[in-house]
C-alpha cells in the first residue's frame, strides 16, 4: 500500500480578497483558518503524514501552530512560490523516491478549506486504488458560461449536466502527477489553476476519477466567504454531537469538576442532574445559594472554594439569566440596570473568575444565548439586546483564549420549558417548547468536545 502523504497549500497572500492577513491565518472559531483543515488530516486514520507549503512570512506562524496544537503527522513546513503549482512543486520535490522506491500518494489540499469531511478525504484515497489521479467536484447548480476575454460576450454555454465545480483535496500517484509537471515546465506558455488540470492537459490518456464533493467545502475567497464557512462549521459540529450516541457522548463527563452557575432551575438544573447521573462532579450556585453572578467576590470565592475541594474545575457552566416582558418605556432605570447587570455584566463576571482556574486544565465555558439574540423581540428589548452580547463575548473570548487552551462556546436553544419563561409568557402548549434536558444533553456535550467560538443551536425536534 503506497505511503499517503496530505500536502496543505498555505502561501497565499489574501490581499486581492480583502483581508489584512494571509487568508489561512484569518481565525475562524477560535482558530486560524488553516488549523481547521490541518485537524481533519491529522484524524483521518488513512493519512501517513503532513506536508505544509507556506511562505515565509507565515512559516514562523504556521510551525507554532503545529507545536502549538500536537499535529504530530506534520513532517514538513516548506516554502512555496507566488503561484499555485509552486508550491505543488515544492511538495513533489520534496518527496522524490530514492532510485528504485515508489513514491508516496499526494493529496493536494487548500488550507483556506477548513470543513473538508472525513467521508471525502476516505473517497479519495480510496479512488486513487483505482486511479491514479482523482478529483473532488460537486455539480454546478448556476449556468456556467464561457466568454470571450476581448468582447466580454458569451462563447457558448457547456450542457450543465455535464459540468462541475472542482474542489479540492486532489489525490495523484507520485510518479503521475511529476510527469505531468516535467511536461508542463517545457511548455513555455504554460498556465495553470489547479493540479488536475496539469494531469488532463499534459497527461490527456491519463484518467482523472471525480469523487462527489461537498456544498461546505468551500474555499475562503473574500470576505464574506467567512460568515458563510462560519454558519457551516457550527451545523456540522452540531451533526457531528448528534450522530455519536448519547451513552458514549456523556460518558467522557465522568469524573470532570464542572460548575453550573444558574443551577438551581430549568436549563442549568437539568445540566447539573444530567452531569452527575454521568458521574461528573457538580458544584451549583445562583442568587438563591448568595451567589450572584455579577457579584466578582461572589463568584470568585465560589469558584475558589470549588477548585480547593476537587482539586481543579474543568467546565463553568453559566445559565443565570433574567427575562422581564416589560416594554422598555415602561420599566425605570432601576429594572433596567438589573437585567443588564445579570445578562451582561454577569457574563463578564463569570469569564473573568473563570479564566485563571480554565487556564490550568484547558477547561471549557460555556454561555447561553437564546433566538431572540438575532432579532430583537419587542417587549424584552434589555433581553435580547444582552444575549447579543453574550453572542459576541462568546467570539471574542474564543479567539482571545485560544492560545491558553481556553474552549468557550455558547448554546442558543429555541423557546424552552423553564420557571423563567412560565412566569414571562404565563402558559404555553408544552408541545411547542423544548424539554431542558435536551438542551442540557447538548450543553453537556460541548463540555468534551474540543470546539470554539461555536454558536450552538438547538431546536426542538432536531433529535439528539
Amino acid at each position: 500500500m503506497l505511503k499517503t502523504v496530505a500536502v496543505i497549500l498555505a502561501a497565499g497572500c489574501g490581499e486581492r480578497a480583502g483581508f489584512t492577513r494571509p487568508k489561512q491565518l484569518v481565525k475562524l472559531a477560535g482558530r486560524p483558518v488553516i488549523a481547521h483543515a490541518l485537524e481533519r488530516f491529522q484524524l483521518h486514520s488513512g493519512v501517513d503524514e503532513i506536508a505544509i507549503v507556506t511562505s515565509q512570512a507565515c512559516r514562523d506562524e504556521i510551525e507554532e501552530l503545529v507545536r502549538r496544537e500536537h499535529l504530530t503527522k506534520v513532517k514538513k513546513v516548506l516554502l512555496g512560490g507566488h503561484e499555485r503549482y509552486e508550491s505543488s512543486l515544492a511538495a513533489i520535490r520534496a518527496y522524490e523516491p530514492r532510485e528504485g522506491e515508489t513514491g508516496p500518494a499526494l493529496i493536494f489540499h487548500d488550507a483556506v478549506r477548513p470543513l473538508v469531511s472525513e467521508r471525502i478525504i476516505s473517497d479519495v484515497i480510496d479512488g486513487l486504488a483505482h486511479y491514479s489521479a482523482v478529483d473532488v467536484a460537486i455539480p454546478a447548480s448556476d449556468t456556467v458560461i464561457v466568454s470571450d476575454p476581448d468582447t466580454d460576450t458569451i462563447t457558448t454555454i457547456p450542457d450543465r449536466r455535464h459540468t462541475r465545480l472542482g474542489q479540492t483535496p486532489q489525490g495523484f500517484h507520485y510518479e503521475v502527477i511529476r510527469r505531468a509537471y516535467d511536461i508542463a515546465l517545457s511548455d513555455p506558455s504554460f498556465r495553470t489553476t489547479d493540479d488536475c488540470g496539469v494531469i488532463v492537459k499534459y497527461l490527456p490518456d491519463q484518467k482523472v476519477f471525480i469523487v462527489p464533493g461537498a456544498q461546505c467545502n468551500m474555499k475562503l475567497t473574500y470576505a464574506e466567504d467567512l460568515m458563510i464557512i462560519d454558519k457551516y462549521m457550527h451545523c456540522n459540529a452540531a451533526r457531528r454531537h448528534d450522530a455519536t450516541p448519547e451513552h458514549i457522548l456523556l460518558s467522557r463527563i465522568q469524573d470532570r469538576t464542572i460548575v453550573v452557575l444558574g443551577g438551581t432551575s430549568g436549563i442549568g438544573f437539568s445540566i447539573a442532574r444530567l452531569a452527575r447521573a454521568y458521574g461528573a462532579r457538580v458544584r451549583i450556585a445562583s442568587r438563591s445559594t448568595g451567589v450572584d453572578i455579577a457579584n466578582e467576590a461572589a463568584v470568585r470565592n465560589f469558584l475558589h472554594e470549588t477548585a480547593a475541594e476537587s482539586g481543579r474545575i474543568d467546565a463553568v457552566v453559566n445559565s443565570a439569566a433574567v427575562l422581564e416582558r416589560v416594554p422598555l418605556v415602561n420599566m425605570n432605570m432601576e429594572e433596567v440596570e438589573d437585567s443588564i447587570r445579570t445578562n451582561i455584566l454577569g457574563a463578564f463576571t463569570v469569564a473573568k473568575a473563570s479564566y485563571d482556574h480554565l487556564r490550568q486544565t484547558g477547561g471549557h465555558l460555556l454561555f447561553f444565548a437564546s433566538s431572540s439574540y438575532t432579532f430583537g423581540r419587542a417587549q424584552y428589548s434589555t433581553y435580547s439586546a444582552a444575549k447579543a452580547a453574550v453572542v459576541n463575548l462568546t467570539q471574542a473570548l474564543a479567539d482571545e483564549w485560544s492560545a491558553v487552551g481556553i474552549h468557550v462556546n455558547c448554546v442558543n436553544p429555541e423557546r424552552c420549558k423553564t420557571p423563567m419563561r412560565e412566569k414571562a409568557f404565563g402558559y404555553e402548549p408544552p408541545d411547542t417548547l423544548l424539554d431542558p434536558d435536551d438542551v442540557a444533553r447538548k450543553a453537556l456535550s460541548i463540555l468534551i468536545g474540543r470546539s470554539t467560538g461555536f454558536i450552538y443551536d438547538v431546536v426542538k425536534n432536531q433529535g439528539r
